[in-house]
Parts: structure tokens; sequence; C-alpha cells
């Protein structure tokens, strides 16, 4: 019967998780948002308030982020322009991103 042709498949909910990788000095954080979906980690936003900057505190959080992915086997999605720049500096974390 024709009716069939339009029926929609039935989706698997795919889970995703937000959170951020924080580094906290003097009172302030600085952090890294991402999310995580299956097999993918996926770095979003790097804010480091002005007081912490130039501090390396950017550098340390895209480490982390990145270490996290290769600990749990994850690829990463890097929408950041922070992380974009270690990573151009750090080529040991090129094998983690997504092709």
């Amino acid at each position: 019967m024709i009716w069939n042709l339009f029926r929609k498949k039935e989706r698997i909910p795919e889970k995703v998780t937000s959170g951020r990788f924080e580094i906290e000095r003097d009172g302030e954080v600085a952090y890294l948002e991402y999310t995580v979906s299956p097999g993918v980690l996926e770095l979003i936003h790097t804010e480091v308030p002005k007081q912490l900057r130039g501090k390396g505190l950017a550098s340390a959080l895209a480490e982390n982020g990145l270490q996290y992915a290769r600990e749990n086997n994850l690829k990463v999605d890097v929408v950041c322009p922070l992380v974009q720049g270690f990573m151009t500096k750090h080529p040991e974390y090129a094998d983690l991103l997504m092709k």
C-alpha cells in the first residue's frame, strides 16, 4: 500500500552530555565548554577571565580536553579557535581530529 512510503523511521535517541573543564585561580574560573556524544568530544568555547590571561590557562584547558579525548577513545570536533591554535602548535594531537 502507498501509505507505508511516508512512515518515519524510528530514531534511536543519541545521548549527548554537556559540561566544561575548569581551572580555578584567585576566585576566578577559566573554562572550556564541551559536549560528548557517542565517539565524539566537541570542544566548543574557551573563556579565561582578564585577570588570568597570559598564564597558560587556555593551553592547559585545551590539553586537558585533548587528553580526556585520548583516554576515552574519542575523536575531537574542534569549534573553539583557541583549541584550534593549540592543536596547530601541538601536532601530537592531530590523530584525535575527526576526519
